[in-house]
């Protein structure tokens, strides 16, 4: 069934990834297409991403709130530990003391007052927790007494630690008030006589020192520690559940002598860790309280920064999936643009190719007979300059001139046709672009003259010179000219701008203010015989300065709005190509 399962798993996420991953048809309009496309490409970015991040998260919240906790309760419990250690050596060193005095010195020494006294003086100023010291006959009478209190004489023999310590043979109490009405604990001690005799020796022990051990603990303001007997009564003092003697509110853990931390609530509503230990001797609890927020009080400050940088992490993502998905997409479509212009610009290469062919042809089938004309024609001049008293002379001369002026403007158009077809071979110098450009305005500033146009030029003094064909450089700019002074009306303004656009290439910007062209009219500018000058136009001017700007090894761009003009940019390399390749290779 496992298996099972995991193919569905797997064949979804196939199914969604492969969905994810298909490019939209081309039934879709272009921009949709790029609307679902960015769509898919984030939701699939996001998934990717964010998904393991997210399961990354949660993993390493709840391991390392574990391992956290874990370091947490362990140095607890070490304290707990060492604190009790504390303790019971306070203990065992009170016990030691006065089992000391009960062997080292006999009955009778002992129920001396000034041998008791004695000894109790000595005692106190090693340690000064000792309140009284007393001795107590086999039959349970206090037969010698130094101390603050008059307990001389008193019967001790129905007291259940007397028959307890006459079993044992040592007895530490619980904590109680007594005739005291301050908190202490008595330590007994038998002593067995050669005779069998059996007599105690008592010592009462204030407990001011267990506060202090519970004090050397360090604990926090919001922490608590103290004692408890075996019944659930305080020994010490609780700072939030009860004062010595009452019981405590809290639950009173199994007996173990090892260190337990448990998780409760208290009466308070507190969520708390409850360290605990058994003393071996006497039968005290050692119990500390530490609030769970205070123990984890750094996980949960870690725990916010967690969170803040997830979600930060989260953010990031977002927006870097967002942009990168935008600049993939945007560069898609402009690739698409691209292979779309490439596969117009084949086209219209192929259309240029067609038509200078046939511009060839036509200009080769006319310069034939223009040759004979010629010839003819020089003949006809030559034998009338050489007849003296031919009738009509010059009458026939100028006729003549005329002829050969036509067979040289029939040249000239012949001419341009063959530099169409690319027969003219390119004559490369080097040149100032700003000089050739003034030279193109030299034939057109009358007319800017007489329609008003504004000519504003903007021609660096220090623009690169350039190795290319200044006469063919001259048709391009004349052409772009010819036609931006044909957009504007009178009045209107031509903008000329010259600059280095990198290491390697040089631009010249010429903008009008004219009618401008539509998007459809801009697609097809450059393509033989179409024109927008229905009457005049042979639509040849610009796909001849197309060819020869590409010839040059160069390029040139259109931007046009209706209403508001039109830019043509033409890019020309500083050297020709075939220097550039061989700097190249």
């Amino acid at each position: 069934m496992n298996s099972i399962s995991d193919k569905k798993w797997f064949r979804t996420i196939r199914t969604i990834t492969k969905g994810l991953l298909h490019f939209p048809d081309e039934g879709n309009s272009p921009a949709e297409r790029y609307k679902i496309l960015r769509r898919n490409m984030i939701i699939l970015m996001l998934l990717v991403t964010v998904v393991p991040l997210f399961f990354m998260a949660i993993i390493n919240y709840y391991e390392y709130r574990r391992a956290l906790k874990k370091e947490i309760v362990h140095p607890l419990r070490v304290l707990v530990s060492k604190t009790k250690h504390s303790f019971e050596l306070f203990l065992a060193q009170r016990l030691s003391t006065v089992s000391f005095i009960a062997s080292a010195y006999s009955f009778e020494e002992l129920a001396n007052e000034e041998t008791l006294r004695r000894i109790f003086r000595v005692t106190k100023q090693e340690f000064r927790d000792f309140v009284d010291l007393g001795l107590i006959d086999c039959h349970g009478t206090q037969v010698s007494y130094v101390g603050p209190y008059k307990l001389l004489g008193k019967n001790y023999a129905d007291q259940s630690w007397f028959h307890e310590v006459k079993v044992r043979g040592t007895y530490i109490s619980d904590v109680f008030m007594g005739y005291r009405k301050f908190p202490h604990v008595v330590i007994a001690v038998q002593h067995l006589t050669d005779t069998g005799c059996a007599w105690i020796l008592r010592a009462t022990i204030d407990t001011e020192k267990f506060d202090n051990l519970i004090a050397s603990m360090g604990l926090d303001s919001e922490s608590d520690a103290f004692l408890l007997n075996r019944s659930g009564i305080f020994q010490t003092n609780s700072k939030f559940y009860g004062k010595i003697l009452e019981k405590c509110p809290l639950h009173i853990p199994p007996v173990s002598y090892e260190t337990n931390v448990v998780e409760q609530e208290d009466p308070q509503g507190r969520e708390i860790f409850q360290a605990s230990t058994y003393f071996v001797h006497p039968s005290f609890i050692l119990v500390v309280v530490k609030p769970r927020s205070e123990v984890l009080k750094s996980w949960y400050t870690l725990k916010s920064e967690l969170f803040f940088l997830f979600l930060a992490g989260i953010l990031a993502i977002f927006l870097v999936v967002f942009k990168l998905t935008d600049i993939l997409v945007k560069r898609i479509r402009d690739s698409d643009e691209k292979r779309e212009a490439a596969f117009r610009e084949i086209q219209h290469t192929q259309k240029l190719s067609s038509i200078g062919r046939l511009a060839a042809g036509v200009a080769h089938e006319i310069n034939n007979p223009m040759a004979i004309v010629n010839e003819k024609a020089g003949l006809m001049k030559d034998i009338i300059e050489n007849i003296p008293g031919f009738p009509q002379r010059e009458k026939f001369l100028s006729l003549v001139e005329a002829i050969l002026q036509s067979v040289d403007r029939c040249r000239a158009v012949t001419h341009r046709l063959l530099g169409f077809a690319r027969r003219i071979e390119v004559q490369v110098e080097v040149l100032d672009l700003n000089d050739v450009i003034e030279e193109v305005l030299g034939f057109l500033r009358k007319e800017a003259f007489h329609r008003n146009i504004e000519i504003e030029l903007h021609l660096p003094e220090h623009l690169p010179r350039i190795a290319s064909d200044r006469g063919q450089l001259q048709q391009v700019f004349l052409n772009i000219l010819n036609n931006a002074f044909a957009a504007v009306e009178d009045g209107g303004t031509v903008s000329i701008t010259t600059w280095e656009k990198d290491s390697d290439t040089v631009a010249v910007s010429i903008r009008d203010n004219g009618c401008g062209m539509s998007k459809e009219t801009l697609k097809h500018i450059f393509e033989p015989f179409f024109t927008s000058k229905r009457e005049y136009g042979t639509g040849l001017g610009l796909p001849i300065t197309y060819g020869i700007i590409k010839k040059l090894g160069g390029d040139i761009e259109a931007q046009s709005k209706e209403g508001e003009g039109t830019t043509f940019t033409v890019y020309l390399p500083k050297k020709p190509k075939e220097e550039q390749k061989n700097e190249g290779v």
